[in-house]
């Protein structure tokens, strides 16, 4: 995100929190306005005589109020999921405004949660790249390879698919996956995770971020 507001362009930028366990809010140095969790607990809880057009004008009002605007960005975010009742109205109802409001921008940068639960829900349409974060570890290997065929096997557009080893400047091989690069290991990083600070406290010339900033640029050029 730090590397799009960055670029030429500026172009509006959305940022969205899809991980239950929200931090990219605090990574960015934005304290959310609301999450969507609360939205769909609100609407699925309405009475049965509140129920249609009410239900659909809820969320979308429910979504704008939970955008919360930062300079050059914007960001929503997802929350907890869903309990154990049926959510499946709600939740079409949500994925319709949300692809509405993603359309407004022209880069949306979506931090899924360490796994596969929101491939396997299919939250998740039409996206440009998907980018597979792991360790060039065995387990990241593994973990990367799954992710990478249930990619392929459900419904949903994904141009591109390619892994970002992370904290490493090794490469480790995957069958089929197009490796994007590396991040490689960066002292300044965890010293600003433990000193409270955003990723734009980081240095213009931190190894993490040239790292970034050079696959997103790398991205770009291909997906142009």
């Amino acid at each position: 995100i730090r590397a799009l507001l960055e670029r030429a362009d500026k172009s509006a930028v959305l940022g969205v929190d899809a991980d239950p366990n929200s931090c990219l809010g605090l990574t960015l140095g934005v304290e959310p306005v609301g999450i969507v969790a609360d939205i769909r607990e609100k609407a699925r809880a309405q009475a049965p005589s509140n129920a249609g057009v009410d239900k659909v004008r809820s969320v979308e009002y429910g979504i704008q109020q939970a955008i919360t605007e930062a300079e050059g960005f914007d960001l929503i975010t997802m929350g907890q999921p869903e309990g154990p009742s049926c959510y499946c109205a709600v939740n079409n109802m949500l994925r319709k405004f949300l692809d509405g409001l993603g359309s407004q921008y022209k880069y949306v940068v979506i931090d899924n949660e360490a796994g596969m639960e929101h491939l396997s829900r299919r939250t998740t349409n039409n996206v440009d790249v998907l980018c597979i974060v792991a360790e060039p570890t065995s387990v990241g290997a593994l973990t990367a390879q799954r992710i990478f065929n249930l990619a392929r096997k459900l419904p949903i557009v994904v141009k591109r698919i390619g892994v970002v080893w992370s904290r490493s400047d090794q490469r480790k091989e995957s069958d089929g996956i197009d490796i994007l690069g590396n991040i490689p290991y960066d002292q300044g990083v965890c010293d600003a995770s433990m000193q409270g600070k955003t990723v734009f406290d980081l240095e213009d010339d931190s190894p993490a971020f040239v790292a970034a900033r050079n696959i997103l640029e790398d991205m770009m050029v291909l997906n142009a």
